[in-house]
């Protein structure tokens, strides 16, 4: 059941902070980078297949071996459909990757994510059966309310780019700022309003966080080498796979599916994913630093 207090921030509070994240990515994005997807294919194609097919048939193999409690599994297949969060471009150029195909990524993945999350998360409410499973599931409606939070403020974003590069350069870093700080809040008001059970629900779903991320990121860089894309183009394909858009994934939890409990698992994976990445970032960057004679042809 929600609460009084939850209303507020279901209604203004989550939406407004998507509003600010995906406005922070739009501030950075012009036409052209959508334009490059068709110069750079085997890149964009290897990173698509692994969000939108590879992620959900591992997240769901990952839940299955684990014996999770059903809203929980519901959970975190709802995160495994989410698009890359734009804190991946951030990631991407800490450790050269290609931010580029980072940007051009998040944007396709979240236009592809308005009809691929709803069929994910729908499959997953049907398959796992939570308790209250007959007033879940994801009405196309309301996921078009909530990508219209997402896309408008991307789309207003580009436009202040597009009229104004400078102004768009100087707003880039405080709007960054503001998406991490109001990405923590999101999660914390997720583990307040399930304070009593969070003890509980990390004992559930730290392991399979941990694990995801983990097989996220390294998928997300191993397939696309394994294939022949170069260096830069992988580092970005792992971080854009390995860092989903929890804010996201929660919005849609609690305000479109009423449930706090779906959010956990976008709430804890959203804070486990940063130390995680950084590692992963760090460890992938020395690896590829020793002598070229290290790795067989």
């Amino acid at each position: 059941m929600m609460h009084p207090m939850d209303s507020a921030l279901t209604s203004v509070a989550l939406p407004l902070a998507l509003a600010v994240v995906m406005l922070g990515l739009g501030l950075s994005l012009t036409v052209g980078d959508f334009v490059r997807i068709g110069r750079q294919p085997r890149a964009v194609v290897i990173a698509l297949a692994l969000q939108l097919l590879v992620l959900p048939a591992v997240c769901f193999g990952l839940v299955l071996a684990l014996d999770l409690p059903p809203l929980l599994a519901v959970g975190m297949l709802l995160l495994a459909a989410s698009p890359g969060g734009t804190t991946a471009n951030l990631f991407s150029h800490l450790f050269r990757g290609d931010v580029a195909l980072n940007i051009s990524l998040t944007a396709v993945n979240s236009l592809i994510a308005v009809v691929t999350l709803p069929l994910v998360t729908n499959l997953a409410i049907d398959f796992f059966e939570p308790e209250d499973a007959g007033s879940l599931g994801l009405q196309l409606g309301k996921v078009v309310q909530v990508f219209a939070v997402v896309l408008v403020p991307v789309a207003i974003g580009m436009l202040v780019r597009s009229r104004n590069a400078a102004f768009a350069d100087r707003m880039d870093k405080p709007v960054r700022i503001l998406s991490a700080v109001v990405l923590a809040l999101v999660i914390l008001g997720t583990m307040l309003a399930e304070r009593e059970n969070i003890g509980e629900y990390l004992r559930d779903i730290g392991v399979p966080a941990v694990l995801f991320c983990v097989l996220s990121l390294s998928l997300g860089f191993l397939v696309p080498r394994a294939l022949g894309v170069e260096q830069r183009q992988a580092v970005a394909s792992a971080f854009e796979i390995g860092i989903h858009n929890s804010t996201l994934a929660i919005t849609v939890a609690i305000s479109v599916l009423d449930s706090v409990e779906l959010a956990v698992p976008a709430a804890v994976y959203g804070t486990l994913m940063f130390p995680i990445a950084a590692v992963f970032g760090w460890a992938i960057t020395r690896s590829t630093r020793r002598p070229a004679e290290a790795t067989p042809v």
